[in-house]
């Protein structure tokens, strides 16, 4: 008889990147290759819009709350742009 076990959907960890965030937007660099999501975890509260070329974060893009770690779709060759009020690190892990 066979047994299953349930697994938790999963990815695998690429190249991570720390981009540090203040009340001017900041951007990534360029996603991979085989990159179709990417872990987003903040130190402190900011909004985030991922790109192409060189995307500007605004105050109404997407929240990211601070120290909650938020998995979001994007496309090979793009980038992540982060804008908060104070001063924050943004951690970018892609996944594949």
């Amino acid at each position: 008889m066979a047994v299953f076990q349930i697994k938790a959907p999963s990815s695998r960890q690429g190249i991570s990147q720390n981009v540090s965030v203040t009340t001017a937007s900041a951007a990534s660099t360029v996603f991979g290759t085989e990159t179709f999501q990417v872990l987003l975890v903040a130190t402190a509260a900011c909004n985030v819009r991922i790109g192409d070329g060189t995307p500007t974060a605004v105050a109404t893009d997407t929240l990211l709350p601070a120290n909650f770690p938020l998995i979001f779709t994007c496309t090979p060759g793009q980038k992540v742009a982060a804008i908060t009020a104070n001063t924050a690190t943004l951690s970018v892990t892609e996944l594949s």
